[in-house]
């Protein structure tokens, strides 16, 4: 089973069973306590007391059956009705990104899949720049015709198209520095791309694709941007930072320590190496918040999931993993896939709307607790100290001596 069908089930499975026990326990206490003796004082007590635990049991179940819904909401779309199934605090459309004139905006990826979603959004609403960064020429054309037939000229010619490859550092530093030297600000950052759920390759440097990706490339770019985006921050001009995160960290192993190169180049199998990077976004987000915003309040950073989103990793790239199965789980699981647009709603939240830092953001505006791992301070910080000894290490020009990664204490 793959990470994306394996979490759909295992969430169900945690809904269901996590108030089982002590559901079933208070459920059966009134039983017990009108069994005794009669007293009228006695019966008042066991009124009230049958009253509050029937309440209780009652509370549970909707407690219950809401996760339930959470997990529909957060992972399900198209002939599901997702996002309706969260309440009403965490619900959240794409008609409520608020207006982005005179915003700038970055986003890595965007040119597909969520990404795109993303970028068709904001574009949607206004933004006044946007620059992409993409590794694909042929897939960032296609990108290009399709804003400008479905938005209009005027609005495509708001989006740069810039070529990087996020495994390769240096060329990442470099790119930042192009940016700055195009732009004042820097309003809202968005690490959307990813290697997905594939077999283990490895950079040029030697270190594991997916951490090199999905990790490090992102870690690095942020990193040269935040002098730009602490200036472009004040209390009237909210710089929100997303890292895409997934309900797929949880698959990554639970001996995952972040101590050496060499374990992070350990093959964990495609869905350890993708959920090991996710947890990773999830770490790197709260390193962040804990690090960078006390100083720099009007920076928000956060991380969310997408769902399980109708993109070309689910549909192609999965056969490179699981060359039957995949296909198998990839139709299977199309009639419940959310639309690219519905997988950009809990990130476009979290890039325009929230005003909090360090969370986990699921479909439609759902925070998250997230795994055990993804909450441990401790393997965050070993997380970054690994990420800036590899950067050092691999890097022989400005990526590591210009605050990768950024700590601020």
């Amino acid at each position: 089973m793959s990470t994306v069908s394996r979490f759909c089930v295992q969430s169900l499975h945690r809904s269901l069973k996590s108030s089982h026990s002590s559901r079933t326990l208070s459920c059966l206490q009134p039983v017990a306590a009108t069994a005794t003796s009669y007293s009228p004082r006695l019966a008042l007590t066991q009124d009230t007391t049958t009253s509050i635990l029937t309440q209780s049991c009652i509370a549970r179940r909707s407690s219950t059956m809401q996760s339930v819904k959470n997990t529909i909401a957060e992972n399900m779309g198209k002939i599901v009705p997702g996002h309706e199934l969260a309440p009403k605090d965490s619900q959240f459309s794409l008609d409520q990104v608020p207006d982005l004139t005179g915003k700038v905006a970055i986003v890595t990826g965007g040119s597909e899949g969520i990404g795109y979603g993303v970028t068709h959004t904001l574009l949607s609403h206004n933004v006044s720049k946007l620059f992409i960064i993409s590794l694909s020429d042929d897939i960032a054309s296609d990108a290009t015709n399709a804003i400008a037939k479905e938005l209009g000229e005027d609005v495509a010619k708001r989006v740069e198209w810039l070529k990087c490859d996020l495994s390769d550092w240096e060329a990442v530093g470099k790119l930042a520095f192009q940016i700055t030297d195009k732009t004042d600000r820097i309003d809202i950052l968005i690490n959307n791309a990813a290697r997905g759920i594939m077999t283990q390759q490895f950079n040029k440097d030697g270190v594991d694709l997916h951490m090199a990706v999905n990790h490090i490339g992102h870690v690095v770019l942020t990193s040269h941007l935040l002098p730009l985006l602490k200036k472009t921050a004040s209390s009237d001009s909210k710089v929100r930072i997303v890292n895409l995160a997934s309900n797929a960290h949880q698959s990554a192993p639970k001996d995952v320590k972040f101590e050496s190169l060499d374990e992070l180049n350990k093959d964990l199998g495609p869905n350890g190496q993708y959920g090991r990077s996710k947890l990773a976004a999830i770490l790197y987000s709260k390193y962040l918040a804990r690090h960078l915003v006390p100083s720099n309040p009007h920076i928000l950073v956060n991380a969310t999931h997408p769902g399980v989103v109708d993109t070309r990793q689910s549909t192609e790239h999965i056969h490179e993993a699981f060359p039957l199965g995949g296909y198998a789980m990839s139709v299977g699981l199309q009639p419940f896939k959310k639309t690219q647009f519905e997988g950009a709603v809990s990130t476009m939240y979290a890039a325009t709307v929230t005003d909090k830092s360090g969370q986990y953001i699921c479909p439609p505006a759902i925070v998250e607790q997230g795994s055990e791992q993804a909450n441990d301070d401790a393997l965050g910080e070993r997380l970054m100290d690994l990420t800036w000894k590899i950067v050092r290490e691999k890097t022989k020009s400005q990526s590591a001596d210009k605050g990768c990664p950024f700590k601020e204490s």
